[in-house]
């Protein structure tokens, strides 16, 4: 994976496009990594992998479902739940 600075990818941009076919091209503003450019077919391979995800996660729940295997929550609690939910996720996402 090559790094490149925002003021390069600008001024470099079909070479920052042409390095993406071949690997993840992360930019960076200040030193910081604020992006990373892929190609389409990573792209649709990653987004690929994040659905099947979800639709397992989306049968497991539904089979606890059926099992009874669930909570009930009052609407106040609902955006405190998303928020651990997304946390859940993202910690996932970053240990892989």
């Amino acid at each position: 994976m090559q790094n490149v600075s925002a003021h390069d990818a600008k001024a470099r941009f079909g070479q920052l496009l042409d390095r993406a076919r071949r690997e993840p091209v992360v930019i960076e503003r200040d030193g910081r990594a604020v992006a990373v450019v892929v190609s389409k077919e990573e792209y649709d391979a990653l987004n690929d992998i994040k659905l099947r995800q979800l639709r397992t996660e989306i049968a497991l729940g539904l089979a606890d479902l059926e099992r009874g295997a669930c909570t009930d929550y009052e609407a106040d609690d609902l955006p405190k739940l998303a928020a651990g939910i997304k946390s859940v996720g993202r910690e996932r996402l970053a240990r892989k």
